[in-house]
């Protein structure tokens, strides 16, 4: 989902508006009728960014290449050009007949099952007056019975992942002869996940007339080899945010930990510190996941992990025990915690280092979401000092050290030189500055102490 900013206005104060004044805002694009209702009904009036520079040319037809950050809006910058799209072929007087397949108009790859989900939701939401609007996805960890009597039945758009998608291409229960749409969300993370070669496949049985919308954090190396095959000649290129760019609501801080156990010490810590409302734990392995949230969970904290070892059922247990904030903490992996959108989440912990440098940045991005201010905290060991650099050198800024008091670290904080000629060092033997007490961001409404009703049965990734 995105936010936005609601132009709310004194109309006693307010000199009267011109009578031939030009429309702004959402109420500027030509959109139809039932989605600039969908709009309204939300609340939305004035477009991000990336769906301000992004809706028109998709609706005009052109293939488009966008780099935008996470929580930049980019979701409804092409679910709403698509939604109009439908609506046009059906003003076109296009008729389907009963009892053939057609599959979808616009297809929707995502490189997880939660973005796929949320992508879903979206479009229900935008398409909420769109008359039969038929929505489905299609992702791993289901059963493949509902997903086959979607597929049967009159589609608008479908949302999957590829590895699923194939499946039911190569059964020939889906067709994909009539897509004129597709999107590709998170381009950049599906290629990490090995999904290259399966975008190909899934591109090649999509006419080639159709529009091709595609969305990453970056466009180099294979992603930016990848669009060239996939978009038109003169797709337009939109680059809404970098990676290099500051985070205007996200606080970063690093803290340096002696060992694993002072490095548990400072979580702890962390945890029970009033300004948290919801956290995000990152680890780096589905079994370090179990393991910490085993332990926090024992500690009285209402906590659950998530991870791609977890059947589909189980996620979706989880997401929403976060969404309805009978979760406390989420402990996660990188590829599980993509799409995650959740306002409350006031911190981001890294407890275990992301494998790449650019899953830093989408990490963090879970937090200082919807306007409010978040805090994104590191905590790494000695060893950890190389990742650290290539972050800072990724961003091109360096990630501030702070200590808490009584936990400060006894050992020399190693050197972490960026390639801009930052330094970020001290913590271990002086230098950095201690944790404040009242973060700028100041308390999270409705925190609450650690435990909870909540603290679900976490079956083993690696158990029957």
């Amino acid at each position: 989902m995105f936010t936005e900013t609601q132009n709310l206005q004194d109309h006693q104060d307010a000199a009267p508006a011109p009578i031939n004044a030009a429309p702004s805002g959402f109420a500027a694009i030509a959109l139809h009728a039932a989605l600039h209702r969908a709009l309204a009904d939300a609340g939305y009036t004035t477009p991000t960014d990336v769906q301000a520079r992004a809706i028109t040319p998709a609706l005009a037809g052109r293939d488009l290449r966008v780099s935008s950050s996470t929580g930049s809006g980019k979701t409804a910058s092409f679910v709403l050009p698509a939604l109009q799209g439908v609506l046009d072929v059906r003003a076109g007087g296009e008729r389907r007949e009963r009892g053939t397949v057609y599959g979808p108009r616009v297809l929707v790859l995502t490189p997880t099952r939660e973005l796929a989900i949320q992508v879903a939701k979206a479009t229900d939401t935008y398409g909420r007056h769109v008359q039969g609007l038929r929505v489905a996805t299609v992702v791993g960890g289901v059963p493949y019975g509902a997903q086959l009597k979607a597929m049967r039945g009159p589609l608008d758009v479908l949302i999957a992942t590829p590895g699923r998608l194939i499946d039911h291409v190569k059964s020939g229960k889906l067709v994909l002869d009539n897509v004129v749409t597709l999107v590709l969300d998170e381009a950049d993370r599906m290629l990490d996940m090995g999904f290259i070669d399966d975008i190909r496949f899934i591109a090649e049985c999509i006419p080639k007339t159709r529009q091709t919308l595609m969305y990453s954090a970056t466009f180099a190396g294979n992603v930016g080899r990848l669009a060239s095959e996939l978009l038109k000649a003169d797709a337009q290129t939109i680059a809404v945010t970098s990676h290099t760019d500051t985070h205007e609501y996200i606080e970063q801080r690093l803290h340096w930990a002696d060992d694993n156990r002072h490095k548990q010490a400072l979580l702890d810590h962390l945890l029970t510190t009033r300004e948290v409302d919801q956290a995000l734990v990152f680890t780096s392995t589905q079994r370090d996941a179990d393991w910490l949230a085993d332990r926090l969970a024992d500690m009285g904290h209402a906590v659950a992990s998530l991870h791609g070892g977890l059947p589909q059922g189980r996620r979706n247990h989880v997401l929403q025990g976060l969404r309805s904030r009978k979760l406390r903490v989420l402990v996660a992996t990188d590829v599980a915690a993509r799409g995650i959108d959740v306002p409350t989440i006031s911190h981001v912990i890294n407890f275990g280092l992301p494998m790449k440098a650019e899953d830093y940045v989408h990490r963090i991005g879970r937090t200082g979401r919807a306007g409010r201010q978040g805090l994104a905290v590191t905590l790494a060991e000695a060893g950890d000092a190389g990742m650290i650099r290539r972050i800072q050198q990724f961003t091109t800024q360096s990630i501030p050290v702070a200590t808490i008091v009584g936990l400060e670290p006894k050992k020399t904080a190693p050197r972490t030189t960026g390639s801009a000629g930052f330094r970020s060092e001290g913590g271990f033997g002086g230098g950095a500055r201690p944790f404040d007490r009242k973060p700028r961001f100041g308390a999270p409404s409705g925190a609450r102490k650690p435990g909870g009703a909540f603290k679900p049965k976490r079956p083993s990734a690696f158990s029957k």
